[in-house]
């Protein structure tokens, strides 16, 4: 009865139709010319090219807004050590040069910590107006040597006076923080003085300068330098006239050995 039963079923249902004839196979590209091939390629790196952001060429400074003040920092979100003004001690616009980050965290050379150490600020503060200066300026100790670089290039290269063996020039990042008429100083400091954030921790002996650290020019009427100095940067006066008009305020300083 089992079995009888399985065939009347199977009986009761036609057979399946046949299977569809399969649709014909889509012709073959033709191979690409050689238009067609550049076409695809430039597409290609255009849109790997939209979708890359640029490098921001140069150095970020900050000014510190009119009728504003900034809170310097010992580290990101750590103690506030310091508030600063619009204006530095000789009177310029206060300007600081970006030298780190860290999220919204800001670390700048300042004069308030000129021993190498970076102060830390909210980079979201409204006091803050950004800028970006393609000028730096690089002084090897050993060489004896300024370069003026723009863009990573060097378009100037002049010899200078460094500190003596007694009172080196100290190595490290500084900034330009003041552009100040030697007149200003009885012409001690030659015609020009480009005052930089730090300070020298040697001084001579009997030296009574202070210990900012600059880039001045030399006394006469020459105004060529000799011999070295007590941690300064000298040169002569065409190359601080130069440095004068070339250089704005928050320019990096690089000295190395």
């Amino acid at each position: 009865m089992a079995a009888a039963g399985l065939g009347g079923i199977a009986a009761s249902h036609p057979a399946d139709p046949p299977p569809e004839p399969r649709p014909p196979a889509p012709p073959e590209p033709a191979p690409a010319t050689g238009a067609a091939v550049a076409r695809h390629v430039t597409g290609r790196l255009l849109r790997r090219h939209r979708h890359k952001p640029r490098r921001a060429r140069g150095f970020t400074i900050l000014h510190v807004r009119r009728n504003h003040r900034v809170s310097l920092r010992v580290e990101p979100r750590g103690r506030i050590f310091r508030r600063i003004g619009v204006r530095t001690a000789f009177g310029s616009r206060q300007t600081l040069t970006v030298a780190a980050r860290r999220g919204r965290w800001l670390g700048v050379t300042t004069t308030e910590r000129p021993d190498g150490r970076l102060a830390w600020i909210d980079g979201r503060s409204d006091a803050l107006s950004r800028h970006r200066t393609r000028v730096a300026l690089r002084v090897d100790r050993s060489r004896r040597r300024l370069e003026l670089r723009i863009d990573g290039r060097t378009r100037r290269s002049v010899p200078v006076g460094v500190g003596a063996s007694g009172s080196p020039t100290p190595t490290g990042r500084f900034a330009v923080t003041d552009k100040l008429s030697g007149a200003r100083y009885r012409g001690v400091y030659g015609c020009c003085i480009l005052a930089l954030s730090g300070e020298q921790p040697r001084p001579p002996a009997d030296w009574r300068g202070g210990r900012r650290l600059a880039i001045h020019g030399t006394p006469g009427r020459a105004g060529a330098f000799t011999g070295s100095s007590a941690g300064c940067v000298r040169a002569d006066r065409v190359t601080m006239r130069l440095l004068m008009r070339r250089v704005p305020l928050g320019t990096p300083v690089f000295v190395t050995r």
